[in-house]
């Protein structure tokens, strides 16, 4: 096996074209063609000589690649778990999201107790039924129904 400096001189070229292929930038190519031949060097010892070295290195290219994939979907990911969702909607939408919150709220405060209390418990903090009915003192189809009828009561409260 050559030594390292003659290793990239005769590949680096190559292996760059091959990166440069699948990344389409000339800052990522070079780093990831860098990062190829860091790797390469540490596993010199696992090349087994079954393929040519240009295909060795375009094989840990393309792993690098594909790390630094997963690593931008992360990025993106992470940056859009990050973005409140109100920054998502234009303001226009969110005024108007407001407004209808807050006519809920108008309509659900002019329900009886109890139905008023079910709702809540379901929309805001998110119990589910069996929940709702042991918080209240009473049984998940009772509270499945008394949630149905808020929900209708409030949608005849919207058509009105």
């Amino acid at each position: 096996m050559q030594d390292t400096e003659e290793l990239y001189r005769e590949y680096s070229t190559q292996v760059y074209k091959f990166v440069f292929s699948l990344c389409h930038s000339h800052l990522l190519a070079e780093e990831i063609t860098q990062e190829t031949f860091y790797r390469a060097v540490k596993s010199i010892h696992r090349y087994d000589g079954t393929c040519k070295v240009y295909v060795w290195l375009c094989q840990i290219a393309k792993h690098v690649w594909y790390q630094e994939l997963d690593k931008q979907k992360k990025r993106q990911a992470d940056a859009f778990m990050d973005t409140p969702l109100v920054d998502l909607i234009s303001p226009e939408s969110q005024f108007i999201l407001a407004q209808n919150k807050m006519d809920l709220y108008k309509q659900l405060h002019s329900l009886d107790p109890n139905t008023k209390e079910v709702m809540y418990l379901r929309m805001t903090g998110e119990f589910s039924f069996r929940e709702i009915g042991e918080i209240l003192g009473r049984d998940e189809t009772w509270a499945r129904v008394t949630f149905y009828r808020g929900k209708q009561k409030l949608m005849k409260g919207r058509s009105s």
